[in-house]
């Protein structure tokens, strides 16, 4: 039941709230001024306050103000004599839900407190789901107890609460975007939005127009403004994942909106502020590509405040049990399956197996075995065939050695194996790359 304060030094506005509100299945306390109300405050815990702004002892504004601090989840209506709508909005300025003038109608007032519940209701949704979010992301349940992935979440954990841009490197598959998940998560920005942005599967030419946004009648097909990345990141954090693909001249905006904290629209003059924190991600080494004069080394610098590397799967096998009943759990009730684990067997495969694609890999191969056995232990025969016999799967053993011989590089390796930049992206995302 819902929880009611009002707050008014006249009786009968007390009693006539009290009454409409008990009869519509509100519990209901009263308070004749705002020391009495705050005292109410700390043993009723009310979800809802109506406050009058005109008292003895304590004004409206001040009971406001004080409530604001103790209970800031608390929703706080104002009473307010006709006439008096300017301080009203000035209280709602400072904290306050919504204002009703005196004398009010019963049925707005109705209505009003309605919506005043239902907003706290989805204020207690928010901040549980953001609680449930941030334990979802959390270093602590990354899965692994390997010496290699401990390392790695030292470094998540001293970094997390800090501003510093933070580069996380490894070969695909290996877990970067949920390492930038649990940084975001574990930051005083975890409130605030997290914006993910792959630029590897962004065409070239809609590439700046998505990180920075454009305003209306920019290009051809730019109907109407749009806000970019950046600006939809503000606030909170934007991962901006295979960065060595970001072309040249979006690399020198980029540089430049690190430095000024500004962004300007594509096709606009307008400076915009954004509060960022970044966190980026490569697959190759982009100092490299620094001397390959293919990514600039001021830009490199700027994104490699904090450096984060994640290892291989083969580099840390002991997880590969871990990882493998994780994902099985995980699975059964998306895949309507119902198995128990693995035979000794299977584990020995899996561990044989050098995983390419490391953790997507794996999750996917595990999926795919789910789906052969239905119930029980995997056994080797339902593993893919790519894991007992690898040379079965010759586009993906393909495309694994063009991205070695292009050194990672995705618009090289997609003219390589004459390909668009889209195809490519997603083979490697079937072959678990």
């Amino acid at each position: 039941m819902m929880k009611i304060l009002v707050v008014d030094d006249e009786e009968n506005i007390r009693m006539v709230l009290q009454n409409i509100l008990t009869d519509n299945g509100y519990e209901v306390k009263t308070a004749r001024d705002g020391v009495s109300a705050l005292e109410a405050l700390e043993e009723f815990l009310p979800e809802v306050v109506l406050l009058d702004k005109n008292m003895p002892r304590m004004d409206g504004m001040k009971t406001l103000q004080q409530i604001r601090q103790r209970r800031p989840d608390t929703v706080v209506v104002m009473l307010t004599a006709h006439g008096d709508v300017s301080s009203a909005v000035e209280a709602m300025k400072s904290g306050a839900y919504d204002y009703v003038e005196k004398p009010f109608d019963n049925h707005k007032m109705l209505l009003l407190i309605a919506r005043a519940a239902e907003h706290r209701q989805l204020q207690a949704e928010v901040s549980n789901l953001r609680v449930v979010v941030k334990e979802k992301f959390s270093f602590h349940n990354i899965v692994g107890n390997s010496p290699a992935l401990q390392s790695v979440l030292e470094r998540v954990s001293n970094v997390c609460e800090t501003d510093a841009a933070v580069l996380v490197s490894g070969e695909s598959g290996t877990g970067k975007e949920l390492i930038a998940r649990a940084i975001h998560f574990n930051s005083r920005r975890a409130t605030g939005p997290l914006i993910t942005v792959n630029c590897g599967a962004i065409p070239l030419q809609l590439m700046e127009s998505e990180l920075f946004g454009h305003e209306k009648g920019a290009f051809t097909d730019a109907k109407e403004m749009k806000q970019g990345k950046f600006e939809q990141a503000n606030g909170g954090t934007l991962f901006l994942d295979e960065i060595g693909e970001l072309p040249p001249d979006a690399q020198v905006k980029l540089l430049r909106i690190l430095e000024d904290k500004k962004v300007v629209r594509v096709g606009g003059k307008k400076e915009i502020p954004v509060d960022i924190r970044l966190v980026s991600a490569t697959n190759n080494n982009l100092y490299e590509r620094v001397q390959q004069h293919t990514f600039r080394l001021d830009l490199f610098y700027r994104l490699n405040i904090f450096a984060i590397h994640l290892p291989p799967l083969r580099e840390r096998q002991e997880d590969i049990p871990l990882l493998t009943d994780y994902f099985i759990r995980k699975h059964n009730p998306l895949l309507h399956t119902r198995v128990t684990g693995c035979s000794a067997e299977t584990f020995a495969a899996l561990h044989d197996y050098a995983w390419p694609g490391n953790i997507r890999d794996l999750e996917n191969a595990v999926q795919s075995a789910m789906i052969m056995a239905k119930t029980g232990k995997l056994q080797p025969e339902h593993l893919p065939v790519r894991i007992n016999h690898p040379s079965h799967h010759p586009e993906r053993d393909a495309i694994i050695k063009a991205l070695e011989q292009c050194r990672y590089n995705k618009s090289d390796t997609a003219e390589y194996l004459k390909m668009s930049r889209k195809t490519l992206f997603n083979k490697m995302k079937r072959y678990g790359l």
